[in-house]
């Protein structure tokens, strides 16, 4: 039997990063994964895949309502939906290529198949195909992710009723969509097809769409989208989704107890995801589960059998994949012999719509709860030149920073690029900048970015130079 020092179950964002960090620290190190292709569900049929969709939907958004007014005029613009999911499917196949690379690059051996523990140091290996195998490992981390969540009265055929998985590769384009959850991937999948005709209706449960994050940012959000003609339905509880061979029907209540039904082409069920641990045999290793499904582990991500390690969606917090690597780096560290940690409140969290959202830090909702004196300072995007010339005015940037000391403790918005703009505001936090300093800091002109030094202007004694 072939030992290792660190084996890592599940390829996912988490368990490659950990194999990888593993591998650099000199360690023997084995991935296992129980499909044919490495990535587990972000490089598959999540983050990867979706955003693909996102950006081809926004391209062919903008042919049909923007470029006319940029001087660009045509005709014959046409939609390939099936090319448009041939293209996802080949940007899919180009990223998993790229983890075969880095794990013969890294000499990490990869075993395809199911890893379950035999007891707290072997791993038994169930191929689709063939004869099991067994392997032992000094270290273990378990990363084996989430999977889609739904409602105990909903059947999810994947036919007509469908989870994020189906609805990155549904075979033509629907003419109605019925969302049922106003999270983050029922709003980017919801807006994916929205922007290309489809009628799209989102429920939610709650009195907000995102609702875990800033809700301002859930306002300009819902605002925008409604622009694409997409129909929300906040405080609706659905009761029932029946499904036939060509459309699906939603009942729900709304808000006064009074019954609304959908009739769709498809219901996307988007209501969360939850840990995976199914096959791990857990018990053989000493482990168990929370009542949610978890792995609990301390800060350091060791489990309560101190060489075994868990990580990502398996264990609690947010359900992100660049908090999944963060972990993943932290175990392979921390088997090393290092001291790593990480700081949960500056894990940025994002959604890929357009206009973008994202956030770091605390919200203002949480600040007034926790009873912390705040001030606050807001820009919106229509204020800002680079907005105007690229024709993305929706949104805007919000700073959050303490009254007394003017740390920074929350920096949220939507608008352009948010995605990529929330990194300079979890760089600031990182190193406790105060508003003052963003906005003493020279941003260049004109970028989206000089939204970000506004919104300190205004949390600075109300200072915003351009509105």
């Amino acid at each position: 039997m072939e030992s290792y020092d660190v084996i890592v179950i599940g390829s996912g964002p988490g368990g490659y990063v950990a194999a990888i960090r593993a591998a650099q620290l000199g360690n023997k190190t084995a991935l296992i994964e129980k499909y044919n292709a490495l990535g587990g569900t972000c490089l598959n049929v999540g983050c990867i895949p979706s955003k693909a969709l996102l950006d081809s939907s926004e391209h062919y958004h903008q042919s049909q309502h923007q470029f006319a007014e940029h001087g660009i005029r045509a005709t014959g613009w046409k939609l390939d939906f099936k090319q448009m999911i041939k293209r996802k499917a080949g940007v899919v196949e180009q990223t998993t290529a790229g983890l075969d690379f880095l794990m013969k690059k890294n000499n990490i051996t990869v075993c395809h198949g199911l890893g379950s523990f035999k007891d707290s140091h072997t791993i038994t290996i169930t191929p689709a195909k063939g004869k099991a195998s067994e392997i032992s490992g000094k270290n273990i981390i378990i990363a084996t992710g989430s999977k889609p969540a739904s409602l105990p009265f909903i059947q999810i055929d994947k036919k007509r009723v469908i989870t994020s998985t189906e609805a990155l590769s549904l075979p033509a384009l629907p003419k109605s969509l019925v969302v049922v959850g106003g999270g983050v991937i029922g709003l980017e999948l919801g807006s994916v097809y929205a922007r290309l005709g489809t009628e799209v209706h989102v429920v939610e449960y709650q009195n907000a769409i995102i609702p875990t994050m800033d809700r301002a940012m859930g306002k300009e959000l819902m605002r925008s989208m409604k622009k694409l003609g997409v129909k929300f339905h906040l405080q609706h509880g659905v009761k029932e989704v029946k499904a036939s061979a060509k459309s699906v029907v939603v009942k729900a209540n709304d808000q006064k107890g009074a019954e609304v039904i959908w009739k769709a082409d498809y219901c996307l069920v988007s209501v969360g995801r939850k840990a995976y641990t199914e096959g791990l045999n857990l018990s053989a290793a000493g482990l168990g589960a929370d009542d949610g499904g978890r792995i609990p582990v301390d800060h350091q991500m060791r489990t309560s059998v101190p060489h075994i390690f868990a990580i990502g969606d398996v264990v609690r917090g947010a359900m992100l994949a660049h908090k999944a690597e963060e972990e993943g780096v932290v175990a392979a560290e921390v088997i090393a012999g290092q001291q790593p940690h990480i700081d949960y409140n500056l894990i940025p969290n994002v959604v890929y719509t357009w206009p973008e959202v994202a956030g770091v830090g605390q919200t203002e909702e949480e600040l007034k709860a926790s009873g912390t004196p705040y001030k606050s300072g807001s820009f919106p995007f229509k204020a800002s030149a680079r907005a105007r010339a690229s024709m993305d005015t929706d949104g805007s940037v919000k700073v959050l920073a303490h009254a007394e000391t003017d740390e920074i403790l929350g920096v949220h918005m939507c608008g352009p690029r948010a995605a990529d703009m929330i990194a300079e505001a979890v760089v600031a936090m990182e190193f406790r900048a105060s508003a003052e300093d963003i906005s003493r800091m020279s941003h260049a002109h004109p970028t989206f970015t000089e939204a970000i030094k506004e919104a300190a202007l205004a949390a600075t004694s109300d200072r915003a130079l351009h509105i």
